[in-house]
């Protein structure tokens, strides 16, 4: 759980305030641009800055981990797609209204939609699983654009100043926003017993979470969505921002429903989803994550 600003000590306080000073500015500098120059843009500075902040590094050694048949010219592609695409993602959350107009127009697809449609006539609550994907927050956009809101869980950054702001500007995409915690969680559970939408992503590590296999290899994964789903009785249904291939305009699918179960099985239904997705555009999922703590421990320990 990242340190509240009382928390830190005076160095940890004057590193994030310079980092949160230099992220604004290139932020700032960039808004300047036309919407269709600025986010490409970004994505080139993010593939400049990423070996310096250590994120190629990380990529290659979770696709080391993950798909060692890849030769070396598709991970260098892969890497710079990545970092490509996450800057594209932070520049976009930073766009507003155009963002939102470019959500807004994303062509909706999946044989999950009749599901969502369905449940959503009949007052029943829906889980929308997603993960650091494409950019998550333009299926958001798209479904409360079309009369959806959706509550969604949100993990606080670890820089506080960059935080205040990074909260505000996902806010502006959709509300309500839950932050990861105990209220946090008990405002999202009252969301959804009232028959309301809530997303969480499913893609991040989990401390004490059950360890289930994702790209073949094991993953702490939490179980709380499908936990949620089955307890409430809502549907279960993967969504995804999909990038197109011109870089700013996205497809927003919602995937088959997961049927209910028990937790396990449908969580595990879920990261087959998605690696299923990510394996048709490995550049697009945030392989920056440390998302296999355990399985790089034991690579470690050899």
């Amino acid at each position: 759980m990242p340190k509240n600003s009382a928390q830190l000590t005076r160095n940890e306080k004057a590193r994030y305030f310079v980092e949160n000073l230099v992220l604004r500015g290139i932020i700032g500098g960039m808004g300047i641009l036309p919407y269709t120059w600025r986010v490409p843009m970004m994505g080139r500075v993010m593939r400049f800055v990423a070996p310096i902040a250590g994120y190629d590094k990380r990529i290659r050694e979770n696709l080391a981990l993950t798909s060692p048949q890849l030769g070396k010219d598709e991970v260098d592609h892969i890497v710079t797609d990545v970092c490509d695409n996450v800057g594209r993602t932070i520049s976009e959350l930073y766009a507003g209204a155009a963002f939102r107009a470019r959500a807004r127009d994303a062509q909706i697809t999946g044989d999950g939609l009749a599901a969502f449609e369905t449940a959503r006539a009949e007052g029943r609550p829906v889980v929308l699983v997603t993960a650091h994907f494409g950019n998550y927050d333009a299926a958001r956009s798209k479904l409360a654009q079309m009369g959806h809101p959706m509550g969604s869980l949100y993990r606080r950054m670890a820089n506080p100043y960059f935080n205040a702001h990074y909260v505000k500007a996902i806010e502006a995409t959709g509300k309500p926003m839950f932050e990861q915690g105990k209220r946090g969680m008990v405002e999202l559970v009252r969301h959804l017993k009232k028959g309301g939408i809530i997303a969480i992503v499913a893609d991040v590590h989990t401390f004490h979470g059950m360890e289930l296999p994702f790209f073949g290899q094991a993953a702490e994964t939490s179980l709380v969505p499908a936990e949620l789903a089955l307890k409430y009785n809502a549907a279960f249904i993967p969504v995804y921002g999909i990038r197109k291939e011109n870089g700013i305009d996205f497809e927003v699918r919602l995937n088959r429903e997961v049927p209910a179960s028990d937790a396990e099985t449908m969580t595990r239904a879920v990261l087959q989803d998605l690696e299923d997705i990510a394996r048709d555009h490995m550049g697009q999922w945030f392989w920056i994550h440390r998302r296999w703590k355990a399985a790089q421990r034991k690579v470690d320990e050899l």
